[in-house]
């Protein structure tokens, strides 16, 4: 066994077991350990507990720094976390996209701003209780880092590291990415941590679990607006969605079944991971393929559905009323609080009944302050098969394998954490990298981090297989 005696770690101890069994962890393999908690978030009143969660995390991390025998330290990072995270979310929000803030505190606090006051009391490294896990290869040319998935398919938490540098990784370890998360409770049982049988943190990162409008309100106006159901006639003469159809059509292999438009995969939790297949379309058919049209290939179908009012009487006194005259595309359904407030896909606190199936969100429009919905999970608006991620938001943790214009290579991609991996061909252009999916994909959201992935060579992998897939890098659709 090495001697790690002479290495000064860092723990970012949170309270919860996973950043407690990772210090235990640490400690038995003969590391100089410290932990250090950090506070982010001072408003209580925005958590749906409403009381100071981190006022009992600190405490349960001193107790779990006290068992394991080593010093515990205290860093307020919140003025940092308002500026880098916070404030971010609420103007991405306000401009109708959707952030990932655990992804922002990964690249923005914890291996920035927490770094640098771990360095400052001595750190060689930085630890977390993430589930990935980290190869470093390289000779004399340098040393190269990348991240693989954890070991537990059901825990993998690499997504939230996507935005990571080869500098960030250089100084980070990741003590609990070969065990499973099952592995981690007896761990800490055995060791008779505090933590042990503490719940897995939720809701956003380092403020809690929160009513997220509520949340947004302490910056954003609510604004009364129309929720507007979109029918499927709405697409038959529409421009955009045939364009994508006939484009996608065009770019078939020989002998290929007809395009799909429509996802197959109804949520995360009941998703399985795909097998990697044969892709349906044609690379050099795909080369073909203009910036302008994969440009246009990329753009979501918009909504413009106008509505007329009509006079009628009512009642035995014909009394004068007004309503909207009956719309082939679309029907007013109900009122929202203010269109920044939610999200592509969403199906959550629409409060809309009538309906046979769930009414999902398909487009927020912030300027005119619409949100358009569709039926049921098959609806034609929740699915696109093509994103965009532009030159600038284009993130590559392995630069040595940075894709050059022109180049066209087959990765595996996610859109959101829980996401299975689907299979894709990203395509690099002047104009922005785009990611044009094997199958739809539901709920394709502006904000959001898509992340692409690599198989790995067994001889490199530290687990099975199956779970061997190094993240590459990721990009803000």
């Amino acid at each position: 066994m090495a001697d790690n005696s002479n290495i000064k770690v860092c723990i970012g101890l949170s309270g919860g077991v996973d950043s407690s069994v990772a210090a235990l962890v640490l400690k038995q393999q003969g590391y100089d350990v410290f932990a250090l908690f950090m506070q982010n978030w001072h408003d209580a009143s925005t958590t749906l507990h409403g009381d100071c969660e981190w006022e009992e995390d600190r405490f349960v991390a001193e107790l779990v720094a006290r068992k394991i025998g080593i010093p515990f330290y205290f860093v307020d990072l919140s003025a940092e976390y308002r500026k880098r995270v916070v404030d971010y979310m609420f103007d991405e929000y306000e401009k109708g996209r959707t952030p990932n803030p655990d992804v922002l505190c990964n690249r923005e606090i914890k291996f920035d701003a927490f770094l640098k006051c771990a360095k400052k009391l001595g750190a060689d490294y930085v630890a977390t209780g993430h589930y990935c896990r980290k190869e470093t290869f390289g000779g004399a040319d340098g040393q190269v880092h990348r991240i693989l998935a954890g070991a537990d398919p059901n825990k993998d938490q690499s997504y939230f590291l996507c935005q990571l540098t080869q500098e960030q990784l250089s100084q980070a370890l990741f003590p609990i990415g070969d065990i499973e998360k099952p592995e981690v409770r007896r761990l800490a049982h055995e060791a008779d941590l505090p933590s042990a049988d503490k719940k897995d943190s939720q809701g956003i990162c380092f403020v809690g679990k929160v009513d997220l409008p509520t949340f947004l309100q302490q910056k954003l106006k609510p604004c009364e607006g129309d929720i507007v159901e979109v029918y499927d006639a709405y697409y038959v003469d529409n421009e955009q969605y045939n364009f994508i159809k006939s484009t996608l059509e065009s770019i078939l292999k020989e002998g290929a079944s007809d395009v799909k438009m429509i996802t197959d995969y109804v949520s995360e939790d009941k998703a399985v991971p795909a097998a990697e297949g044969e892709c349906p379309f044609d690379m050099d058919k795909i080369a073909g393929l203009s910036d302008a049209d994969l440009m246009r290939l990329s753009q979501p179908i918009t909504y413009d559905i106008k509505f007329q009012t009509e006079t009628y009487r009512s009642g035995r006194k014909h009394i004068k009323k007004t309503r909207y005259k009956e719309n082939p595309f679309g029907k007013i359904v109900g009122k929202h609080d203010g269109a920044q407030f939610y999200t592509i896909g969403q199906r959550k606190g629409l409060n809309v009944g009538g309906h046979k199936d769930s009414l999902f969100v398909i487009e927020t429009d912030i300027p005119s302050n619409i949100i358009y919905v569709g039926e049921g999970h098959t609806h034609k608006g929740l699915s696109r098969s093509c994103l965009r991620v532009a030159p600038s938001e284009i993130h590559w943790i392995r630069e040595d394998m940075r894709m050059a214009a022109g180049e066209i290579r087959r990765y595996r991609v996610r859109i959101r954490y829980r996401q299975p991996l689907q299979d894709a061909t990203l395509i690099m252009r002047e104009n922005g990298l785009y990611i044009l999916f094997d199958t739809p994909q539901r709920g394709i959201t502006p904000g959001q981090f898509a992340v692409w992935y690599a198989p790995v060579e067994e001889s490199l992998a530290t687990r099975a297989k199956d779970t061997s897939v190094e993240m590459l890098g990721s990009g803000v659709i």
